[in-house]
């Protein structure tokens, strides 16, 4: 360590204005947050133009085609039935509730 050197610079800001301290400040501040961020690369969402999302979310859907599982009729049929069920019973319960209310 400088001790001199570190001397000279405290009574070098000691006789800086306000404003040129304020200055200083704002430059170390600047200088710290690029050498604390050299050698460290930000991430995608922090850097990405609204250009490179649509690339990227494009090549990812296309790399997930052919990897779809395939129903077979039956379980697509099972699934619509069972959804009418349910519509079925929502139904009969909103013609419950109906009569219920307007006795």
């Amino acid at each position: 360590m400088n001790i001199k050197l570190v001397e000279s610079l405290a009574q070098v800001v000691q006789s800086l204005s306000p404003e040129e301290r304020s200055l200083l400040k704002e430059k170390l501040k600047a200088q710290q947050e690029q050498n604390s961020g050299s050698g460290k690369e930000r991430p995608f969402y922090e850097t990405a133009t609204p250009e490179e999302w649509v690339k990227a979310f494009r090549e990812w859907a296309q790399s997930h085609t052919g990897h779809q599982p395939s129903f077979s009729d039956e379980a697509i049929s099972r699934e619509r039935g069972l959804m009418e069920q349910g519509a079925n019973v929502i139904e009969e319960k909103v013609r419950v509730i109906s009569r219920w209310y307007n006795r």
